[in-house]
């Protein structure tokens, strides 16, 4: 009975934390009485059926779709789009490792909407950026680190596959380009070469 416990308890933790170094369940498992093979076993299985983002960032990734779907206010909606990168990049990532390449394109190309969407919003607004950041900065901050995580994306793909990715990648580059030309129209920003993104 107690070894039927610890089985549950690695199945329950693998489905959690299946991203995460498998190490820590592997010695913590071993502790609890559980064979290497039922390890083996139940890491496995948890990798066949589990999410492809643990069930509290699918949560919070949920939250943030309903928010931003709500939300009026250009500045709060752009702080929520820099929220929602790392969501997308991941569940991107799990696509294609699944080899779901036209489910990763197409949820990237939806972010591409917002992005879009969202830096028009910001431009219509009449907010002065260099005076009033907020929201401009944060979502031209996570579009650079997105821009480098989808760079790092695309060099995984067979090159046949790329120009999609590409075009995907060259859009949210211009509108991370336009936010900090915005945030710094004189090009004084601390390092603008490096903070401007390569289309």
């Amino acid at each position: 009975m107690e070894r039927c416990s610890a089985y549950r308890w690695v199945l329950h933790m693998a489905q959690h934390c299946w991203s995460r170094d498998f190490s820590r369940i592997f010695s913590r498992a071993f502790s609890r009485g559980v064979p290497r093979v039922g390890v083996s076993l139940a890491l496995a299985a948890s990798c066949l059926c589990g999410p492809a983002l643990p069930a509290r960032a699918q949560d919070t990734h949920s939250k943030l779709e309903a928010q931003y779907q709500s939300e009026n206010d250009p500045v709060r909606k752009a702080k929520i789009v820099a929220k929602l990168g790392h969501f997308e990049i991941d569940q991107s990532r799990s696509d294609l490792k699944a080899g779901d390449e036209e489910k990763a394109l197409a949820l990237l190309e939806r972010y591409n909407d917002e992005v879009r969407k969202t830096g028009e919003a910001l431009t219509a607004s009449g907010i002065d950026p260099e005076r009033r950041p907020a929201g401009f900065k944060e979502l031209q901050i996570s579009l650079r680190e997105f821009i480098r995580q989808l760079d790092d994306l695309i060099l995984t793909l067979p090159f046949d596959k790329r120009p999609w990715f590409q075009a995907v990648r060259s859009d949210i580059s211009a509108t991370q380009n336009s936010l900090f030309d915005a945030l710094f129209p004189s090009g004084s920003g601390k390092g603008s070469k490096r903070n401007r993104s390569v289309r």
